[in-house]
């Protein structure tokens, strides 16, 4: 939804694998320069190596769409650990006959294909992503279909890509003679603050935005908080474009990016850096004088002595979610959890550790999953429908602050015992 307000062609931190959005560090560089070459010199194992979210798949995408035409590609991508036969998966990646058929005849039917490939003046290269996933016995049989090379040509190459286990695995006695038939490896490092910086700014850029989007004291805010890890770096600023759109800003700044990084990691899910302190282990700050914002909400909704008012929001859309809490937060309304309209989602929420259930319901409601009807009909504390065209009408107006004023006012009446207003 933000796309259009900061005239974005497409979203610029999506966390699918892009090879368009390639941002080429030195090291990224070097890692893609290392695959190219494996290829060209006909390198029987390149290995690529990465901790998780540094970019390993998304300069495979790159290595794929420049490949050479008259290469045969086969690429596994979904390893996991009860991988199973490794000779039906490659039979998949090749899209050869593989059901019936046992281990044995899989194997032949695959050197069969590779030495008609090559018959025909085309080299095979079988690609694993997610290597690290794969049993030492699993790769020592990778190793075995080396053989099928001989002379000076390589008909064979395999390229792993995976995560620091990868190369753990790899350096294990069993694997000895693996490791030396590896002829290109490369293990990419998280990024820079400097290249963390140049990571937003070529992205924001390609997707045809403004590259100083956000500020230069947001970028140093976004490696401080995702240590130059590119898939955080893009869960993190892609949260904090939401939260910029939210409040209509014209640009992002860094205390935008710490709002939405607070917020994410108070939620569980965005890992804080390991050289930053646990949140829980900060200092605590000071209670807040009668000037602060907080100390006046508190006033708002009827002194301190009032319970504090907890609030769980239920949206299909993930910007209004974010919205909703913030504009609420502005009056004293603490939010406990914000969810998606899902069955699922609300059957894992504790009804009794909230107050109050905020629902926004939109004109898709004819849609709704019964199981939903089913979980509100039941719900045991209060539930409070709104009308989400308004909600999202409400971005785009002056007085969002009055909006959010009588949403509360509804929510505060809802419990007993309510103060008479909210000013």
């Amino acid at each position: 939804m933000y796309e259009s307000f900061y005239n974005f062609r497409e979203k610029p931190f999506s966390l699918m694998p892009d090879a368009g959005f390639l941002y080429l560090s030195d090291q990224h560089r070097m890692a893609l320069t290392l695959l190219e070459y494996g290829l060209m010199n006909q390198a029987g194992f390149t290995v690529i190596s990465g901790d998780i979210g540094t970019g390993k798949t998304t300069l495979i995408r790159r290595l794929l769409n420049n490949i050479d035409p008259q290469i045969t590609v086969g690429l596994i991508s979904n390893t996991h650990r009860s991988f199973g036969d490794l000779m039906q998966w490659i039979a998949l990646a090749f899209e050869l006959p593989h059901q019936g058929r046992d281990k044995v005849q899989l194997y032949h039917d695959f050197m069969d294909f590779v030495i008609q490939e090559y018959a025909k003046g085309r080299r095979t290269v079988l690609i694993v992503d997610e290597a690290q996933n794969m049993s030492a016995d699993t790769l020592e049989e990778l190793r075995m279909l080396y053989n099928v090379n001989a002379d000076k040509d390589q008909v064979l190459q395999v390229i792993l890509v995976g995560q620091r286990e990868l190369r753990e695995t790899l350096q294990r006695p069993e694997l000895v003679q693996f490791a030396q038939r590896i002829g290109v490896d490369y293990h990419l490092q998280p990024l820079s603050a400097e290249e963390t910086g140049k990571y937003i700014r070529h992205r924001c850029q390609v997707a045809g935005g403004n590259a100083n989007l956000f500020s230069d004291q947001a970028r140093v805010a976004v490696y401080t908080h995702t240590g130059g890890v590119p898939r955080l770096i893009n869960l993190l600023c892609d949260t904090a474009l939401v939260y910029g759109y939210a409040e209509q800003r014209e640009y992002i700044d860094a205390k935008l990016v710490n709002d939405a990084a607070g917020d994410k990691q108070r939620g569980g899910l965005f890992p804080t850096p390991k050289e930053q302190p646990a949140r829980e282990n900060a200092p605590r700050p000071e209670a807040p004088s009668a000037s602060t914002p907080t100390a006046k909400n508190r006033a708002q909704r009827g002194g301190d002595h009032h319970p504090e008012l907890k609030v769980a929001i239920a949206a299909e859309s993930e910007l209004l979610r974010t919205y909703l809490a913030k504009l609420l937060g502005k009056f004293g309304v603490h939010i406990a959890e914000l969810l998606p309209l899902e069955s699922e989602a609300l059957r894992a929420l504790q009804s009794q550790s909230v107050d109050v259930l905020l629902v926004e319901l939109d004109h898709h409601l004819e849609q709704m999953d019964d199981q939903i009807y089913d979980l509100l009909e039941s719900w045991e504390t209060p539930v409070l429908f709104n009308d989400s065209l308004a909600t999202e009408a409400s971005l785009s107006q002056p007085n969002r602050l009055e909006y959010g004023r009588k949403l509360s006012q509804k929510l505060y009446s809802l419990l007993p015992q309510a103060p008479q207003s909210v000013a």
